[in-house]
């Protein structure tokens, strides 16, 4: 399928291109060297529209359609990926429940404020002991009076230490299974909400990633995003936009790897000619951009059945479980071209080769896309 942009789209584009490589790319290695928190490039993103992309204008968003927001985020992704997983994670996710699962009241408090970037959104579904099967979670929400009494332990979560709001999942009713789950807006500062160990992780390292622990965390009624038991159902409709999220972000930093390998192989000789004269690599530097740029139809083509209203479940599990196994391999080729140069992180390629190995884990494994995938084809599988 060939995709022709509009001149919106293409704006929106270079909007983002511009910003990513004058004002965060140059800073991106040092945030990855301190784990600083990239808050201010955040509010200027929330300035330029990008922290409430798909999100209407009544609500205070930029109201652009997804196609755009997979270009921005590719391009954001290309300079930093720390700052580009806070901004999927707040757009896909976050800002997306809240306009399709959130009641006026709750839209017009929280959208505004998320649109421009003052209060970043965080997600938290993933448990200790239930990462793929999000179904047999511990985390309750009990109902006490006026409130609801929260309890329990959220694992692995993106922004949990910077986020302004917090979405829950916790089992209200533990009799109906999945059915039984709920879903919770809870905002920074609540007494009981307390954010527990920081991880130190192998790449991403400007954007945190901690454990939420909940003790006796008491929200009001009101608080309940969506109706009771709908809480499963919102983590899967926000995973599915997340997942074209992923696919972008592996795009633009498989772009800036294969970019990276140009310009050294450009400029470094061996055995009296340039190792980009080298066939061996020409050809594997024309394997490195056909992969990256299926990868970027694969999520374009997910990211406009989602702007046509039609289901996209099966095409967000596709390009995300393409591109983040491709953004893999270009790396490690990006690496391999460096030679012992790209093991060292005076090259950006070193930090592009850590930061792409979570994308086949978090927000579904690649073994979960081929479950749903295979679904999607064949339908359940009959368990004996």
């Amino acid at each position: 399928m060939a995709f022709v942009l509009s001149e919106e789209q293409l704006m929106i584009q270079t909007m983002a291109r511009d910003f990513a490589r004058e004002v965060i790319l140059p800073t991106a290695a040092e945030r990855d060297r301190t784990h600083e928190f990239p808050a201010d490039n955040l509010r200027q993103m929330g300035e330029l529209g990008f922290m409430g992309m798909m999100v209407p204008d009544t609500y205070g968003g930029a109201g652009v359609d997804a196609v755009s927001y997979v270009l921005a985020l590719t391009e954001i992704a290309y300079a930093c990926a720390s700052t580009a997983v806070v901004m999927s994670v707040h757009n896909s996710i976050c800002c997306e429940s809240v306009l399709y699962f959130g009641n006026e009241e709750q839209k017009r408090f929280w959208l505004p404020q998320m649109c421009t970037g003052e209060c970043i959104g965080a997600f938290a579904l993933t448990e200790p002991h239930a990462g793929s099967d999000p179904s047999s979670q511990r985390t309750t929400a009990v109902a006490d009076g006026d409130e609801w009494v929260i309890n329990g332990t959220k694992q692995f979560i993106t922004t949990g230490a910077n986020a302004g709001v917090t979405i829950v999942t916790a089992v209200s009713d533990r009799s109906k299974r999945h059915r039984g789950i709920s879903a919770f807006l809870v905002p920074t500062g609540t007494p009981g909400l307390i954010v527990g160990k920081a991880e130190e992780k192998l790449g991403l390292k400007a954007s945190d990633t901690v454990q939420l622990i909940f003790e006796d965390c008491r929200v009001p009624r009101e608080a309940m995003l969506g109706k009771p038991g709908e809480g499963f159902k919102v983590a899967m409709a926000g995973l599915d936009c997340g997942r074209i999220g992923i696919a972008a972000q592996s795009v633009g930093v498989a772009q800036a790897c294969l970019d990276e390998a140009m310009a050294y192989t450009k400029g470094r000789e061996q055995f009296g000619q340039l190792l980009s004269d080298f066939q061996g690599l020409r050809w594997r530097m024309a394997e490195m951009a056909c992969e990256i740029e299926a990868s970027r139809l694969l999520c374009l083509n997910a990211a406009s059945l989602k702007d046509l209203g039609r289901r996209y479940t099966m095409e967000a599990s596709m390009a995300k479980m393409f591109a983040s196994e491709m953004v893999n391999r270009v790396a490690g080729q990006a690496l391999q071209m460096h030679g012992g140069y790209g093991y060292c992180s005076e090259y950006p390629v070193e930090r592009h080769y850590r930061d792409a190995r979570v994308f086949t884990i978090y927000e579904g494994t690649s073994e979960i896309q081929r479950v749903v995938i295979s679904n999607n084809l064949l339908g359940p599988g009959t368990r004996r």
